[in-house]
């Protein structure tokens, strides 16, 4: 997390979390097993036969299909998709409220939110600063989650502990995620830099401190 900036989690669609997976398949009525921390799809009601492989593979997060014996190998995994996505929403939401509530913050709802077919979840994470020159107190990041979990972030000005306890959580969700986080400066950042510049509160050696 930085000042102002806005951030997404890049969402490969064949990386899945095997714990949302389990789930996923559940609901499909899929037989699976978990072997060498791989997870295996060995039942999803195919009319080929296996001769005891694989029907879909999941090693670490990326899924893949057995294109040997199954020739729709892509409309299954589109299918897992389908129920893996909203099961996923509801993970890259508790993921990002647990994250940031262990580093202080809290949770605010935003009640005029409406979901749309593409953004199906949008809140805040708000945290206060500790720091006595600060006269604003409350500060929020503001979370939307799209309909195959992708997490997008903004942010405006943060003070220094806000922001590094921020940045924690990001790389705790980052991890838990497996996804690539893209970081954004927005406009007023420069702004923000150049006011600093004028009034002498940086110098070259904490300016690369305060960008992050």
């Amino acid at each position: 997390m930085s000042r102002y900036e806005s951030s997404r989690f890049v969402k490969n669609p064949q990386v899945m979390n095997q714990q949302v997976l389990k789930v996923a398949c559940e609901k499909l009525g899929w037989k699976y097993e978990v072997r060498n921390n791989e997870l295996l799809i060995t039942d999803i009601k195919q009319n080929e036969k296996l001769h005891g492989e694989y029907a879909l593979k999941v090693s670490g997060d990326q899924v893949t299909y057995n294109s040997y014996y199954l020739k729709n190998g892509k409309e299954l995994i589109a299918e897992l998709q389908s129920v893996f996505f909203p099961l996923n929403v509801e993970y890259a939401k508790k993921t990002v409220i647990s994250s940031f509530e262990q580093k202080g913050f809290s949770f605010k709802k935003l009640y005029d939110f409406k979901p749309t077919t593409e953004e199906v979840e949008k809140f805040c994470m708000v945290g206060y600063t500790k720091l006595p020159n600060e006269k604003e107190k409350r500060f929020e990041i503001q979370f939307s989650i799209q309909n195959d979990g992708t997490v997008i972030t903004d942010s405006n000005y943060l003070p220094d502990d806000v922001n590094d306890l921020a940045h924690k959580a990001m790389d705790e969700i980052e991890s838990k995620f497996g996804n690539t986080r893209i970081m954004t400066k927005k406009p007023e950042y420069d702004k923000f830099i150049a006011k600093l510049n004028s009034t002498n509160k940086i110098d070259n050696k904490n300016i690369n401190q305060i960008k992050q």
